[in-house]
């Protein structure tokens, strides 16, 4: 019989598998990984998500780690979505939008009127769940002197 994944919060003692699991995602997209250059809030776990920093969930399934999101506060009233991934075989089952429920119940809980994200724009996938979840995309960057060339799109909803 085949488990369904399950949601919980995650800790500095997931953020090794948190790792991986982008890595992973990275190799997927033919990328250049290096986790002190593309991963540095998950080296320092506690700064980022920790209470009142922040938050964070996992997916688990098979007693490892197939999926994560993170939020952090930006400023009074603003939070950051960051990190939300699912390996290949998790996506279209409903698990981002469960992910980024949880990322809205956690701002509304702390007040947060606003919330805001970045995401590269070769995730097409990740695009047209942050649009079906109520998030506009409103700017576009480049990060200078990345190993990835990677340009993102800005997105934005409120709370």
């Amino acid at each position: 019989m085949e488990q369904t994944p399950t949601i919980r919060p995650g800790t500095r003692d997931d953020a090794p598998e948190i790792v991986a699991l982008i890595g992973r995602v990275f190799v997927e997209y033919g990328w250049i990984w290096d986790p002190p250059i593309e991963v540095p809030d998950l080296l320092d776990f506690d700064a980022h998500y920790a209470p009142p920093h922040g938050a964070f969930w996992v997916v688990i399934d098979d007693g490892r780690v197939v999926g994560s999101a993170g939020v952090d506060r930006r400023g009074p009233g603003l939070a950051e979505l960051h990190r939300l991934y699912l390996e290949p075989g998790q996506r279209g089952r409903g698990l981002g939008d469960a992910l980024v429920a949880r990322v809205l119940e956690w701002c509304r809980a702390e007040s947060i009127a606003r919330l805001e994200l970045w995401s590269d724009t070769r995730f097409e996938h990740a695009h047209r769940l942050y649009l079906r979840t109520g998030f506009h995309q409103d700017g576009e960057r480049t990060l200078a002197g990345d190993l990835n060339d990677t340009r993102e799109y800005r997105f934005e909803r409120d709370v």
